[in-house]
């Protein structure tokens, strides 16, 4: 291992956990505020994070839910119900066990989540563009390519 690499591998944890921090204290501040400039409510931290894990992962149910957010299944439910009333998701019974419901992104909040992922992308462009060169964009992308063929190997 030379030591260009061990230098870059550590420099990219640093830099990484420090973006990681910033977008969420961004996010956290968008939260904070009772309603977005639509007027329409902002979801709640915990709200946000079962929005993002269906995002991510897909339909689940709410038992799946607490479980992956660490919270008691009363409290998802609670939750659940808020992100419902929304019109954020939405309930349907599950195809395996018609006892459970299976919780979904509805298409309002495949939207929310992705205008909050557009909001996040142009606060980093923007910055990009006031704190450095052209040059340094540009090698940001050729930087950008390498970790993608690292993150794939």
């Amino acid at each position: 291992m030379t030591e260009a690499a061990v230098q870059a591998a550590g420099d990219i944890w640093v830099v990484v956990g420090r973006l990681r921090r910033k977008l969420r204290a961004l996010e956290a501040a968008e939260e904070g505020m009772a309603q977005g400039g639509d007027g329409e409510r902002q979801p709640s931290p915990p709200q946000s994070s079962v929005l993002r894990r269906l995002d991510r992962n897909g339909p689940a149910s709410a038992s799946d839910l607490a479980a992956a957010e660490g919270v008691r299944p009363q409290s998802m439910a609670k939750t659940v119900i808020a992100l419902e009333e929304a019109g954020l998701v939405s309930r349907s019974p599950d195809p395996d066990d018609g006892r459970r419901q299976v919780v979904s992104l509805t298409e309002r909040g495949r939207e929310r989540r992705r205008g909050e992922r557009l909001a996040r992308q142009a606060w980093l462009a923007r910055a990009l563009q006031e704190h450095g060169t052209e040059e340094e964009v540009r090698a940001v992308i050729t930087a950008m390519a390498l970790l993608d063929k690292v993150a794939q190997a």
